[in-house]
């Protein structure tokens, strides 16, 4: 048996010397004690300093709900203003505080304090904070006040916080998310680069018009940013930010005082192609600001100002990260109170195809016009295009103002979303005219009608008006066929005519007009008139042709189409790939019977035209103009249906059948 170390029997002396003296005392009665018999809970104080918590209300806080000690330690302005000046400073925001309820059966007396674990979270301009604590409060007598007061200290507004500790933070904005075609190809993404910065004390301010000239920048604009009331001569101040271009970058360090760090950048791969959806980035306008200032937007802050970019604000925002860093009074150290990591925006796939976009702007020529593309099976918008677009990588990181009006006075206008807009459509609406004759009963499709020439009215009473049709030479009696062969506008006013009551507005009705299209982009609703119905037979005759007061958006056009194909069924156009797909919009708008009737017309149009589709061609004037459309899908691979509009008189078949052979291909 090993020996006992001698310290070791020492305290074993000491413990057993200690016991027993301690048996020798005597005992107190066992009466207990009347200031520590139970008392009513604390629970509805904790509930009380939780709501002035919650609101601001600091003042309050501090006289009516602090324990002695903590008054004693945390004078009231000291507390009130520095928890303002700190959420001031981090940017909180929507503050939730709750506590853990205690058991029902939890019994609490004067001499023991009583805990709560309580979590607290609040936003801040690094993101979310969320920590646990536990709250104790002690019984105390102030005043005449008998009641449960709450011991503090400043880790209750961030962890690890203590008085005299100094606090600031880093934020690392979170990158902006993406937007990508439906085979992952970037509309608009995301590359490096530099943000160009001086030193005030170190300029040399002879190389100021130098360095304006390498920024595409004023002197003045230069001498704004070095004149801002918080700039001091030592400090790093942000001038202006440009693309990584390696023999700018070269010629700007040769100037004293400046330096650059590598920033994100927008970038949109096909320009011009898809402007119009993607639009562009720019400073945050004061509208925008005012809508989104609780968001924590500032006066600084690049946002989506046209298109998707900035309909998909919210959703493409990278969310900003950083650390809350305290420099330790005591400790003489620094450490990180709160670390988040940002969060990278969404990436969001449109139904889009941009090859076929971008085929199509390409085969337009940067006319004035405007193309859309679906599929019929499912609505699925796989083009959209305004011709002539703008290159929204110009706006990157800023277009000059000269370039800007260039652009706003060019007599093409190209910031006009044409596709967004409405146009007569002429005669590529004959086809639906003919969809709802057929529906209705009325239009026998082998039913041939004498007409004789190129003029018709039905009565003396319409006065001037008469219906005209491009041609009166086409043999007799003309039948749907020949009628959507020709184009014979007399044909179709004639069969629009002979549908009973508001038959025809209502089969409009069904095909979509007058109804808003629920599309993330806004689009005018096509319209059978200004006031949505037929002022007189006249215009009723007119319409059945596309013409009168009738006009029609690109993207529904295509749409309109597609119940040929479908057997009857129209789906709603949609633009993310992540919607439903077969979106319903209307079905039973033609039979079977019906719509092989209408495939094989279509067919034999587009031979009558020298192409390879089935489609309509027409023109319509507008506003005093002719516009060329075209209406028309593969009859090999009839999942892709394109319509397209130009302004002036150029056919626009032959550049329609290109651009589909050529997707075919692929």
């Amino acid at each position: 048996m090993g020996k006992t170390p001698l310290p070791a029997i020492f305290l074993l002396l000491i413990l057993i010397l200690s016991a027993c003296q301690e048996a020798d005392v005597e005992l107190p009665d066992e009466t207990p004690d009347e200031t520590a018999k139970a008392i009513e809970s604390p629970e509805v104080r904790v509930a009380e300093f939780i709501e002035l918590w919650k609101s601001g209300d600091f003042p309050g806080m501090h006289t009516n709900y602090l324990n002695q000690g903590t008054q004693s330690v945390y004078g009231e302005a000291n507390f009130v203003m520095w928890q303002q000046d700190l959420h001031k400073q981090m940017g909180v925001e929507n503050l939730e505080v709750s506590y853990t309820e205690p058991a029902e059966d939890a019994e609490w007396n004067k001499e023991q304090p009583a805990d709560f674990s309580i979590r607290v979270a609040f936003d801040t301009i690094i993101g979310p904070v969320e920590f646990e604590k536990t709250l104790t409060l002690l019984y105390e007598t102030h005043g005449k006040v008998e009641d449960w007061f709450v011991e503090w200290d400043p880790s209750f507004i961030v962890p690890n916080l203590e008085a005299g500790d100094q606090v600031s933070t880093e934020i690392t904005q979170g990158p902006r998310g993406e937007m990508v075609d439906r085979n992952g190809n970037a509309i608009a993404s995301n590359s490096t680069g530099y943000e160009v910065s001086v030193i005030p004390e170190n300029f040399d301010t002879a190389k100021k018009q130098q360095l304006a000239e390498l920024l595409g920048m004023s002197e003045q604009a230069i001498d704004n940013k070095l004149n801002q009331p918080w700039v001091q001569p030592h400090y790093l101040v942000p001038i202006a930010q440009i693309k990584a271009d390696q023999s700018t970058l070269d010629e700007l360090f040769t100037i004293r005082g400046t330096t650059s760090r590598e920033v994100t950048m927008r970038n949109y791969p096909y320009g011009w192609a898809l402007s119009h959806i993607s639009g562009y980035m720019g400073p945050i306008t004061s509208e925008q600001l005012e809508a989104w200032s609780s968001k924590g937007y500032s006066t600084e802050t690049m946002v989506g100002r046209q298109g998707l970019e900035e309909i998909l604000q919210e959703r493409l925002r990278g969310r900003a990260g950083g650390r809350i860093i305290l420099k330790k009074q005591q400790e003489n150290a620094v450490i990180t109170s709160v670390d988040n990591e940002p969060i990278p925006g969404e990436t969001v796939a449109l139904t889009i195809d941009a090859e076929l976009q971008q085929a199509l702007y390409e085969a337009m020529g940067e006319q004035a016009g405007t193309s859309a593309a679906i599929d019929p099976d499912t609505g699925e918008t796989l083009a959209l295009v305004s011709s002539p677009g703008f290159d929204p990588n110009e706006f990157v990181p800023n277009i000059t103002n000269s370039r800007f009006q260039e652009l706003a006075n060019d007599p093409l206008q190209p910031f006009f979303n044409r596709f967004a807009a409405v146009y007569a459509p002429g005669p590529i609406m004959q086809p639906i005219t003919a969809a709802i004759g057929l529906e209705s009963g009325t239009l026998d499709p082998a039913e041939g009608y004498d007409i004789s020439g190129k003029s018709w009215q039905r009565y003396q009473s319409w006065g001037d008006y008469r219906v005209t049709r491009p041609r009166d030479d086409v043999p007799n009696p003309i039948d749907l066929n020949k009628a959507l062969i020709h184009s014979d506008n007399i044909y179709f006013a004639q069969q629009a005519l002979n549908i009973q009551d508001d038959d025809f507005q209502t089969g409009l009705e069904n095909f979509g007009f007058s109804e808003e299209i629920a599309f993330p982009i806004e689009l005018t609703p096509s319209r059978i008139s200004q006031d949505g119905t037929f002022g007189s037979e006249g215009q009723l005759a007119g319409t059945a042709s596309g013409q009168g007061q009738m006009q029609v958006n690109i993207l529904h056009m295509a749409t309109l189409y597609s119940p040929i194909l479908t057997n009857g069924k129209l789906y709603k156009p949609t633009l993310f790939l992540d919607d439903e797909d077969q979106q319903l919009w209307n079905e039973n708008l033609l039979d079977a019977e019906n719509a092989e009737l209408l495939q094989i017309s279509l067919s034999n149009a587009g031979k009558e035209l020298g192409t390879e589709l089935a489609g309509k061609s027409g023109t319509a004037r507008e506003r005093d103009e002719q516009n060329s459309w075209f209406v028309g899908y593969s009859l090999v691979n009839p999942d892709l249906i394109v319509a397209m509009m130009v302004e002036g008189e150029d056919e626009v078949d032959e550049t329609v059948e290109q651009v589909i052979e050529e997707w075919n291909k692929e």
